[in-house]
């Protein structure tokens, strides 16, 4: 289980691990220089490793999530997400189109609701198999 996840891993990372995690560590930059979206640029970060390493690992919502990060998320919406989102729409299509990609493909269309609000989620290591939630 271990071994699939690794080699999973890896074809993420070389067909569109590195360049989806490059553009959440751009969005994380721009926010750590507007200093007040600092916790935005925290956020980024976190979902950056998530989308650079992604099998074996989920995202589940905080229980102590709550307005707060609500609103932080549809700022967070209006100024990245939604670009981030199209990333990865824009990144499933040549997946798609090969035999190989398609598990990717999917898996990055899952990526697109954390995209949108990554506020509130914490990722954790999980036991499960690919494609099962």
């Amino acid at each position: 289980m271990k071994l699939f996840n690794l080699l999973l891993n890896i074809l993420w990372l070389v067909f569109c691990g590195f360049w989806m995690a490059l553009g959440y560590l751009i969005a994380a930059l721009i926010c750590f220089v507007l200093i007040i979206t600092i916790p935005f640029g925290i956020a980024s970060l976190r979902i950056a490793g998530y989308v650079l390493w992604p099998f074996g690992r989920t995202t589940v919502e905080r229980p102590d999530a709550g307005a707060g990060s609500f609103i932080g998320n549809v700022i967070w919406v209006i100024f990245a997400g939604w670009w981030l989102a199209l990333a990865h729409l824009i990144t499933s299509i040549p997946l798609f189109l090969s035999i190989i990609g398609i598990p990717f493909g999917w898996a990055n269309l899952k990526l697109i609701p954390i995209s949108l609000m990554p506020l509130g989620r914490d990722v954790i290591p999980t036991n499960q198999q690919f494609g099962i939630r």
